[in-house]
């Protein structure tokens, strides 16, 4: 998709084939070096491109063009149209030639003898409507056979990798094992039961090669493209690894007398193990990747496909796309709102849960906003479109995620940063290896009878180049980065493997590593703290009057009500053994209450302008208890029967259990924690007096939250965010790490880095806490696996042979790499002893947290069924 910003254009292409985070670099890199391109960020976990470029020096074409050339896959969007009207070749050259000049339409193929068009497209410049309107112009009609997305093609692509990387995965292992047993035959008690042909060094290269012409194939493609477009990865360094070690093995099985150590030297072992531990790599990186996606295609998944709109006075059925700003839609109940647009006729409760997470509906009357992808719930509307295709409040928070996964993390991970500096370094180190002993040492240092390390086998006379290349592939092997890949991969799997025992699921290593720098903690208040429902809390009663008395009779009013707040009376009731029998008569009175009739006498329940209106008696001494009530959060709703006011029923969203503990203990871990709401101010303080924030953010509107967050970072400090709804998928995604609640919204959950299943706030300290133990966990095995090739290089470059005359063989080297990797993981296996702090008994606390209250509504969200509340 591309979007114009100013004199350049920004594009977004999903891409395909990415396999780690050099991938992105090369990408990066390769993009660069296109004339008019400003900026290119490529991000490997959400796989997507973002390039900005001046339209005038390269277009969408030559950027996707190389991303191709480079060696990796676009993710288009298409769909297939069958066209009917066409009578001969001619006509279908015609509609390509019509359907490629439309702007947005990168290739267009239409078969005449089957009668189908088939398009790739952007659709941020032309939807499927503008394609089929470009056919009918033309003079033939187009109509839908399927459409696919790039989600589909994205979720599609990303299942194939899994399955070859599977693949790879099973032939890798199935013959890396046998030859890993015929190498060390002579070792401990393998002689005794493995048979002496897989020993053989013919039977290791017969074993060992379908695995370098087929899973390791990956890794030798990957650095011929990337030295073709002059850039270094992983790839090359592994495959220098791999193919210096197997094709050593090749000349000592064939050439025995050629001067690397005979067949006994035939070290097949080490690429097919390094291959096999690589290639498992990639598979469980294919296993977790392009989950972030996800939110994205979920929530465009929540647009109506259709709309039933007005046109010359006709009610017709159009494809959304065809909506236009000023169309007049009609929306029955139970259906989806197309579009933003404003009330024209009709009255109704909407559902906007969806998009804002406030859990009870919107009442909506004439000039009243109403927002698409919402339900409408109640009664028949006739709405104004104002906002439609990308100007919806639903496109733009999708625009928000997609450029919040866009961007470039600021913190990099260590182990990539060094790795990328090890790749050459080695490279390097190997050709100086080479040089100086084909130069300088062998003729100073070298006499015959020397020994390998740890070995019997003695070295007899060799040439110099056969000696300096022995030794520089030795260094190669030694060097070869599989403890330092693993050091942080390996981490990162306990990690998030640990957090899942204890109900935390955490979306790979960035959200572990952002995790344990995390100064500021943003806590949404709906869902979040609280329940997100709304409950009994206070019963206030006037002179003459009991408390269950004028329970009784509001709960009697609402009884049968689908209304969140009349159930709430209900439940309340109920809950307190009263029971309830059906009024005989009801009715809803828009913006002030209800008003139903009971055994022949009249009860009213609603706000002061409903009792004003009707003439009560009674209502001024209620009135200083119902502020009260009002300025402690909660919704307070006067109750008559016939024209004098009997008591107050108050209504609100109670906190969760341990949501006071949770705030407690991240304020003793040194953490500032914000409440984010967009109730009003005195709700919203109301509230944090009870809770314990330390600051609070009220009346900020849905897409505010974003940039809230955004401002919080801009001053230096490094967010969480911890949010449920959709209205809060932005946030989640712009803050450092965003937690999402598992009672939550699917969105956003998917959007979160982190989601937390039992809905336990206090699972967040835990998160924190395992996120610190794992980015020590993660230094530890770098400074191990690091320390083994400041030790293990110098002695595989040949540092010990002037004094000692000892070399480490290419077999010991695998066997040293090997060893690396096992030390990496036994350490990281430390972290199964992970246990949090406890709570509860004997621990932070455990209270319940109750009657704290959400007047419904909040500022710039409009009156949420304000016939309930608040002063009129």
């Amino acid at each position: 998709m591309s979007r114009m910003e100013g004199r350049k254009t920004t594009h977004i292409v999903k891409v395909g084939g990415m396999t780690c985070a050099s991938c992105a670099q090369s990408i990066e890199k390769a993009l660069g070096n296109l004339e008019g391109v400003a900026r290119a960020t490529v991000n490997f976990a959400a796989e997507t491109a973002t390039v900005e470029y001046d339209p005038g020096k390269v277009g969408p074409g030559e950027i996707e063009k190389t991303i191709i050339d480079v060696g990796y896959k676009v993710i288009k969007e298409s769909i297939t149209l069958k066209v009917s009207g066409m009578t001969c070749a001619s006509c279908a050259q015609s509609i390509e030639k019509a359907l490629g000049n439309l702007e947005g339409v990168s290739s267009a193929s239409v078969n005449f003898a089957m009668g189908r068009a088939t398009v790739h497209y952007d659709p941020e410049l032309v939807g499927v409507a503008g394609i089929k309107r470009a056919v009918k112009d033309i003079g033939y009609e187009a109509s839908d056979i399927e459409e696919v997305t790039v989600e589909d093609r994205e979720r599609a692509a990303r299942k194939r990798e899994i399955m070859v990387q599977g693949i790879n995965t099973l032939v890798s292992w199935v013959l890396a094992i046998p030859i890993m047993l015929g190498t060390f035959r002579e070792y401990w008690i393998l002689s005794s039961f493995v048979p002496g042909v897989l020993a053989d060094p013919y039977t290791l290269w017969l074993l060992t090669t379908p695995i370098m012409l087929g899973p390791g194939r990956q890794f030798f493609v990957g650095t011929y493209k990337g030295l073709k477009h002059g850039y270094t990865d992983m790839n090359l360094l592994i495959a220098t690894g791999t193919g210096a070690a197997y094709t050593l093995g090749v000349i000592n099985t064939l050439f025995p007398d050629a001067g690397f150590g005979g067949p006994e030297m035939a070290f097949f072992e080490t690429a097919a193990l390094l291959t096999a531990f690589l290639v498992l790599g990639r598979f469980l990186e294919a296993l977790t990747k392009g989950r972030t996606s996800e939110a994205i295609r979920r929530l465009m998944g929540l647009r109506a496909k259709t709309a039933l709109v007005v046109r010359d006075g006709k009610e017709i059925e159009a494809p959304i796309e065809d909506v236009r700003v000023g169309d007049l839609v009609i929306v029955k109940p139970g259906e989806k709102i197309p579009v933003d647009g404003m009330v024209r006729e009709g009255y109704s409760a909407v559902d906007e849960s969806m998009i804002t997470g406030e859990s009870i509906p919107v009442e909506k009357k004439a000039g009243d906003e109403v927002i698409g992808a919402t339900i409408n719930q109640t009664g028949l509307l006739r709405f104004e479109a104002t906002k439609v295709g990308k100007d919806t409040a639903l496109a733009q928070i999708i625009r928000f995620i997609e450029e919040a996964q866009a961007s470039k993390p600021k913190i990099q991970k260590l182990a990539d940063v060094v790795a990328g500096h090890f790749i050459l370094a080695v490279h390097a180190l190997a050709l100086i290896v080479f040089f100086f002993w084909f130069f300088v040492g062998y003729d100073r240092f070298f006499t015959p009878g020397g020994k390998f390390l740890l070995s019997s086998i003695t070295i007899s006379a060799v040439s110099a180049f056969v000696f300096a290349m022995l030794l520089s592939i030795t260094v190669l092997v030694i060097s070869c980065p599989c403890a330092v890949g693993l050091a942080t991969p390996s981490a990162i799997m306990a990690g998030t493997g640990k957090g899942a025992e204890y109900g935390i699921l955490i979306k790979g290593g960035d959200a572990l590593e952002r995790a344990h720098k995390i100064n500021t903690i943003v806590l949404d208040k709906t869902g979040t703290l609280t329940k997100g429902r709304p409950s009994l809390t206070d019963v206030v009663v006037a002179r003459g009057y009991k408390e269950e008395e004028v329970l009784r009779l509001a709960a009697v009013a609402e009884k049968g009500s689908e209304h969140p707040l009349g159930e709430a009376i209900v439940r309340g009731a109920e809950g307190r053994g009263i029971g309830l029998e059906r009024a005989e008569a009801f009715e809803a009175i828009p913006g002030q209450g209800i008003e139903a009739k009971y055994r022949g006498k009249k009860i009213l329940l609603g706000n002061r302008r409903l009792m004003k209106d009707r003439g009560v008696k009674g209502v001024e001494p209620l009135l200083g208890e119902m502020e009260r009530l009002e300025n402690d959060g909660k919704t307070a709703m006067l109750v008559a029967l016939e024209d004098e006011a009997i008591g107050i029923i108050a209504v609100a969203d109670t906190l969760k259990e341990y949501s006071k503990d949770a705030v407690r203990e991240l304020q003793r871990m040194g953490l500032e924690t914000i409440m984010l709401t967009g109730d009003n101010a005195r709700t919203a303080d109301a509230i944090a007096r009870q809770i314990g924030v330390d600051r609070v953010l009220a009346e900020v509107l849905p897409e505010e939250k974003a940039d809230v967050i955004k401002g919080l970072q801009a001053e230096g400090k490094v967010v969480a965010m911890v949010g449920d709804g959709i209205n809060d998928a932005p946030a989640l995604t712009q803050a450092d790490v965003g937690i999402a609640i598992g009672s939550g919204t699917d969105i956003a959950k998917e959007a979160g880095h982190i989601v937390l299943i039992k809905e336990d706030l206090r699972d967040i300290i835990t998160a924190l806490e395992l996120s610190k133990r794992t980015m020590r966990m993660i230094k530890e095995n770098l400074f191990w696996a690091f320390a083994y090739n400041t030790v293990g290089i110098p002695i595989a470059a040949g540092v010990l042979y002037p004094s000692f005359g000892l070399l480490v063989s290419p077999e010991l080297a695998a066997l040293f790499m090997a060893t690396s990797s096992v030390s990496v993981t036994m350490n990281t296996l430390l972290l199964k002893r992970f246990r949090p702090r406890g709570f509860g008994v004997g621990g932070v606390g455990g209270e319940m947290e109750g009657g704290i209250g959400l007047p419904t509504g909040g500022a710039g969200t409009g009156s949420s069924l304000g016939i309930y509340g608040g002063k009129r």
